[in-house]
Parts: C-alpha cells; sequence; structure tokens
C-alpha cells in the first residue's frame, strides 16, 4: 500500500521471528494434537497383551510345592458406542477450538504487521523532529551570539539575553525528549522484529515525500469485516462451548461399553500355538447415572450459561469491528483536513518569523514578538509532522480493523 521496501522487509522480518507469532503457532499445534487426542476416542483400542508366569502352586488351588507355568498371548478390543452423540459432540469442540486458535494466530500475524508500520511511521516522524529541534538549536543559538553581542554594546537590555537562554534551553530540552521516544522507539520495533535492541534501517525521507498515500473508497462493504480474524475466533470459541453442552447432556445417560478377547492361553510352552489354547470372551457394560443429586442437570446449565456468555462476547466482537473500522474512516477524513491546517500554519509561521525578525533588526519592534513568533515556528512544524503521521497511522488502523 505505501510503497516502502524499507517497511515491507521489517515486516518480513517480523513475521519469520517474532516471538508471540511464535507462541501463537506452538498453540495451534496443540490445538491439533489435543483434536487427535479427543477424536481417537470414537474409534476402536486395540491393545495386546502378553504374559509368561512361573512359580509354587497356590495352597488349595493343587499339590503344595509344585511348580506351574502358564503363557498368555491376547489382543483386547475396546469400544465405547456413541450412543447419545458424547464422542462426536467432543471432536465438534475440539475442532472448533483449533479453528479459534489459527484465527487467534491471524490476530497476532495483523496487529504484528500494523505495529511494525505504526513503529516505522513513529520512527521516521521522529528523525524528522529530531532534526527541525537541531535546527532550531543552532538558530537560537546563532540568536543567541548575536543579541550577547549587541547586548555587550549596551544596544540591547539582558532581557534579551534572558529571553533567549530561555528558548535555547526550551529548544535543547526537546532535542533530547524527541530523541529520548526515537531511540525508545527502535528499541519496540527491534523487540517486534525478534532482534536485540538497537538502530533499525528506515527512510530518511520526509512521511509525505516517503510514502505513497493511497484513497479510501468512499463506501466499505460490511462484508469485509467477515474477514476479521477475531470474529472469526469469536465465532468458533462460540461454536467449542456449544458443542460442550451436548457433551454435557450426553453424560446424563448411561454409555455401552464393548470388550472382546481374543488370544492363546497354555500352562505349557511347548504347546502353546496350538487350537485347543485358545482364549476368547465378549462383554457389554451399561453404565450410567442412577442419582447423582443433580450433578449432571448443574455440569449442563454452567455449560449452557458459558455458551450465553461466549455469545454475548460475539455480539461484542461484532459491534467493536464495526466501531473500529468507522473510527479509522473518520480518522483518515478528519487528520487529513487537519494535516493540510497544520501545512497552512507552518507556512504562516515561516513567513511571520521572517517578517519579525526583521522589524527587530529595524527597531521597530521588541525581542520578544521574534521570540513568540520563532515558538509558534518550532511548534507549528512538530505539530504538522504529528498530525500528518496520525494521517498515515490511521490507514494502517484500517488495515486492521478491516482483518488485513
Amino acid at each position: 500500500v505505501f510503497d516502502d521496501e524499507e517497511l515491507v522487509g521489517l515486516i518480513e522480518t517480523a513475521l519469520k521471528n517474532n516471538y508471540e507469532l511464535e507462541i501463537a503457532l506452538a498453540r495451534i499445534e496443540e490445538a491439533r494434537a489435543a483434536l487427535g487426542f479427543v477424536r481417537a476416542d470414537q474409534f476402536p483400542n486395540l491393545d495386546g497383551t502378553a504374559g509368561a508366569a512361573r512359580g509354587n502352586t497356590i495352597l488349595g488351588a493343587g499339590s503344595p510345592g509344585s511348580i506351574n507355568e502358564s503363557f498368555v498371548l491376547a489382543a483386547n478390543l475396546g469400544f465405547e458406542i456413541d450412543l447419545w452423540g458424547k464422542l462426536r459432540r467432543s471432536t465438534e469442540s475440539a475442532r472448533a477450538t483449533l479453528l479459534a486458535t489459527i484465527d487467534a494466530r491471524n490476530v497476532v500475524t495483523i496487529t504484528l504487521i500494523a505495529d511494525v508500520a505504526s513503529v516505522y511511521l513513529l520512527l521516521i516522524d521522529l528523525d524528522q523532529r529530531v532534526a527541525i529541534a537541531e535546527r532550531t538549536m543552532q538558530t537560537r543559538q546563532d540568536s543567541l551570539g548575536i543579541i550577547q553581542a549587541r547586548f555587550d554594546k549596551g544596544t540591547v537590555p539582558l532581557l534579551d539575553v534572558n529571553q533567549a537562554q530561555i528558548e535555547l534551553a526550551d529548544a535543547i530540552a526537546e532535542h533530547a525528549g524527541l530523541e529520548r521516544q526515537r531511540d525508545q522507539a527502535e528499541n519496540a520495533l527491534s523487540v517486534l522484529l525478534g532482534q536485540n535492541p538497537g538502530h533499525v534501517a528506515r527512510t530518511a525521507m520526509r512521511l509525505s515525500d516517503a510514502l505513497s498515500i493511497p484513497e479510501i473508497p468512499a463506501g466499505l462493504p460490511s462484508e469485509l469485516l467477515e474477514r476479521r480474524p477475531d470474529v472469526r475466533a469469536a465465532e468458533q470459541e462460540l461454536a467449542a462451548q456449544t458443542a460442550r453442552i451436548g457433551v454435557a447432556e450426553a453424560l446424563r445417560f448411561p454409555s455401552l461399553s464393548l470388550t472382546g478377547t481374543l488370544g492363546l492361553a497354555s500352562g505349557d510352552l511347548d504347546d502353546f500355538i496350538s487350537s485347543d489354547n485358545k482364549a476368547w470372551g465378549v462383554s457389554a457394560d451399561l453404565l450410567g447415572p442412577i442419582f447423582d443429586a443433580g450433578r449432571g442437570k448443574a455440569r449442563v446449565e454452567a455449560e449452557r450459561a458459558r455458551t450465553e456468555q461466549l455469545l454475548a462476547n460475539y455480539r461484542l466482537t461484532v459491534l467493536r469491528a464495526f466501531q473500529e473500522v468507522e473510527d479509522s474512516l473518520i480518522a483518515i477524513d478528519t487528520y487529513k483536513r487537519e494535516a493540510d491546517a497544520r501545512e497552512m500554519q507552518v507556512t504562516a509561521a515561516r513567513s511571520a518569523t521572517t517578517l519579525s525578525r526583521a522589524r527587530y533588526d529595524g527597531g521597530v519592534t521588541s525581542y520578544l514578538e521574534v521570540l513568540e513568533s520563532e515558538r509558534s515556528l518550532f511548534r507549528s512544524e512538530l505539530q504538522a509532522l504529528a498530525t500528518r503521521r496520525e494521517q498515515i497511522v490511521s490507514i494502517v488502523t484500517l488495515y486492521k480493523a478491516l482483518g488485513g
């Protein structure tokens, strides 16, 4: 959108190295493994058993002191019949949780891209504001030298010298504050890039010259909000919780489990593999609650209450999505008009400063008028840059609000 190779390179680096994104990816793998674990309960479970034993006969079961041997090799098949959909609904819940985790990763991705762009724009803005502060510092240093020379000759009062010193100190302090903000912004961007704090390469041009500011269409369809990963994540979380209601309902009814065993058992290893030594068995178990003091009903009610919470959260997420889009569109429009007005203010302030300096040199006005003009120019230049940055950042915010 902004046609800046440096910015594109930084975003690509962040997408490769950012640790918050790495954490989000690991959570996806965890949710995928959890889905496989839950889904496996829908299928039969086959276990193998092998054993051998040798020892004295148990008293009362044979001749005391005799040695007995036993050998067993069998397969056990267990399967719970999903009569009430408990296993199926558990799988649905786990699958929806996985999808919600993927969308949560996408939230991190889009937020990361927007944050990198915003901090990058802040750095360019601060570079320019530091340059303005340096230029103002030098101008005020030169002015102080001239005023001091005039004071030494007795042509101006000490008040003019003091006023020039005050303005120089203000420029020095402003410069130090802007440098601090710039260096801290560089450190913040370095962390987003997954790197140690330090210098970050960036364009050396003005914001308005370095970046092409795109035109925003007059109307944006609300269907674009369906791409927002936080909306999709809230929807999947609601789906997962809805499925848990089905699991809780199924737990109130009996469960039917089938078990089968087939193998070989013998007391002699020599003829162990023989048709006469076959061992088998089939069983069915029906287990269900008879009296649980309302525990099952309370479990269902709790899951329903959690579902109501997530339903409200989903609706709130959608409303916030509309708000963020509207706020971004308003910001783009108003910041553009404000930035244009700030540019007009800077032009007028420069002209006023030049005229005030000429009037002071000609003895027409006091040095106070010059100071006020220079102070107004300094502030208007800083405000113009900050407002232009806010205009461009509002486009980044719209990108984020529309789900990338």
